[in-house]
């Protein structure tokens, strides 16, 4: 049995404009030590998918599935559970580490309340163990920056405090939202290597939220790739970078730069992502999707197998997609 699993999740907003329908019956699942990368443009569903597992969600949200975490199922439990889970199970970073820190008090104080109120530390312990971590993200002088307010850290520097509070309870599995989002490409690699090298000491298991793939090339053991709240494709990341078979996911890795094109134009997706207000009645991608044919614009293809370890959603023959 893995241990974080969903099933046929569901995720939608109740709006004055009528129901956004943000997820729509998505399934993973993920085992100790390993790493997913959820990809997908802005909008796609992916946060909202980490949300509504963590119990999450906005007031006027409503999720229905399942998640299960070591058996024990998550999705609507009580709030007493969700806060056992969600301080030594799983634990999440977000997209902003300025709005997710609490920008008047200490990071000593912030990192320490967490060790004091989930693990009944001492206040003397909690620092201990605090400078503990801010050494292992690689903290310069931890000792000292442990009391520094968050306007003091440069951008990935509070975004490495961020790592640092998600690992004090040292969780089975870390969601990291967007993580390198607005650092510049030095410090993102910074961050990714970091990654990597606290998932080998904690071997703890990893779901990477992005919107780009060239992020993951290097981390993930698998990629997972949302369009318009549903799975386009589902595979192993060098399956998936070799030979990509959904036109969704050929878009994505085409609109990365590459240092070796001489070309100076970016290839693009054209379009718009769909409004889930009122999605289309086929495939979602096909308003924007190169090779539509009458088919995918009435029929909403379903998420099957195709290859060993590999699913994707369309309608043309696998065959057809590779040529």
């Amino acid at each position: 049995m893995p241990m974080f699993e969903i099933n046929n999740l569901s995720v939608a907003f109740n709006t004055d404009e009528g129901t956004v329908n943000a997820v729509s019956d998505l399934s993973l699942s993920i085992d100790k030590g390993r790493s997913l990368a959820i990809v997908g443009e802005s909008g796609s569903g992916k946060s909202q998918t980490a949300f509504a597992a963590l119990g999450l969600l906005a007031r006027n949200g409503k999720a229905t599935g399942s998640v299960r975490f070591d058996g024990a199922e998550l999705l609507n439990a009580p709030l007493k559970t969700l806060n056992q889970v969600r301080s030594t199970g799983i634990s999440m970073v977000f997209q902003d580490p300025m709005t997710s820190l609490n920008p008047f008090m200490r990071v000593s104080d912030q990192m320490a309340e967490v060790l004091i109120h989930h693990k009944g530390l001492s206040k003397k312990d909690a620092l201990r163990q605090s400078v503990e971590m801010l050494d292992a993200v690689h903290i310069p002088d931890a000792k000292a920056r442990l009391h520094y307010y968050p306007h003091e850290f440069s951008g990935g520097m509070r975004q490495r405090v961020m790592i640092a509070m998600s690992l004090l309870c040292k969780p089975k599995l870390l969601i990291a939202d967007e993580p390198t989002t607005a650092l510049d490409v030095t410090v993102q690699a910074q961050i990714m290597d970091l990654f990597g090298e606290l998932r080998r000491e904690f071997g703890m298991a990893v779901i990477l939220i992005t919107h780009d793939l060239g992020v993951v090339a290097g981390f993930c053991d698998e990629v997972l790739v949302m369009y318009g709240g549903r799975v386009m494709e589902q595979g192993p990341v060098d399956a998936m970078f070799d030979s990509p078979s959904h036109p969704y996911t050929r878009g994505l890795l085409q609109a990365i730069p590459r240092v070796d094109q001489l070309s100076p134009t970016l290839k693009t997706i054209p379009g718009s992502p769909p409004n889930l207000l009122s999605q289309p009645a086929g495939c979602p991608f096909a308003p924007r999707c190169s090779e539509v044919q009458p088919l995918c614009e009435t029929t909403r293809p379903a998420l099957e197998a195709f290859a060993e370890g590999r699913l994707r959603a369309c309608t043309r023959p696998v065959l057809e997609l590779a040529s």
